[in-house]
């Protein structure tokens, strides 16, 4: 099996570019960053504050998260109920970045993802999977965007699903998000050792995703 770990901070197009690059290679692609989003969406419609350990913590018993995949596209199971479209607003998002910051959360997701990549030729994408989740992935990306770049796709992405937004509260939160994500306790997200950086700011989709895939089976040929 080939595993693929893809790293990046918010707003990169990592789910778009590992979703496009593994439909060329026919691999499987897992967004890890859709089952945080799930556990984030759960505590919000319980009222639950997700940045409160001792609140969401004891929660996760109650909860169920899994992935499956219809027609080749990921949805994300959460107590039986496909919530994939209801989990991408900023505000899921925000309450995704801080239960991921607390350990048990990530550690009751990490067989999920793993077992996923046991069994299947997978892209897996997060911020954590080159050097917590895979640390033994065959090739390792880091891949990102300036922070500008990557909140102006952002808002784009959002305007077009009819979203309500002003360009400078995205910008904000991806740099809210960022700092997040890089000075959290738990696997804080990072370059992991001997992936390759791929910056996506000056160039479109297709060429991103084309970038992928020419480094993975690079990589692949060399292991």
């Amino acid at each position: 099996m080939t595993d693929v770990a893809v790293d990046g901070p918010a707003g990169a197009g990592k789910s778009t570019i590992a979703r496009g690059a593994a439909k060329k290679l026919g691999f499987l692609y897992v967004d890890t960053g859709a089952l945080y989003r799930a556990i984030g969406l759960f505590m919000l419609k319980k009222g639950i504050d997700p940045a409160d350990p001792e609140k969401v913590v004891p929660l996760l018993s109650n909860l169920s998260v899994s992935l499956e995949y219809k027609n080749g596209e990921q949805c994300v199971i959460l107590c039986g109920e496909d919530v994939s479209g209801q989990i991408r607003s900023p505000e899921v998002s925000m309450a995704s970045s801080k239960v991921s910051a607390i350990p048990a959360v990530r550690a009751f997701l990490l067989d999920l993802q793993r077992d996923l990549a046991k069994t299947n030729n997978v892209i897996m994408d997060g911020r954590d999977i080159g050097t917590v989740v895979l640390p033994d992935a065959q090739v390792k990306v880091f891949l990102t965007a300036s922070v500008e770049i990557r909140a102006q796709r952002r808002y784009k992405e959002m305007v077009q699903k009819g979203m309500s937004v002003k360009y400078e509260d995205v910008l904000n939160d991806v740099k809210q998000r960022d700092y997040n994500d890089t000075h959290r306790a738990a696997a804080p997200l990072k370059a992991a050792e001997g992936s390759v950086r791929l910056d996506t700011s000056e160039i479109n989709l297709e060429e991103s995703i084309a970038q992928l895939v020419k480094i993975i089976r690079t990589a692949a040929k060399e292991k």
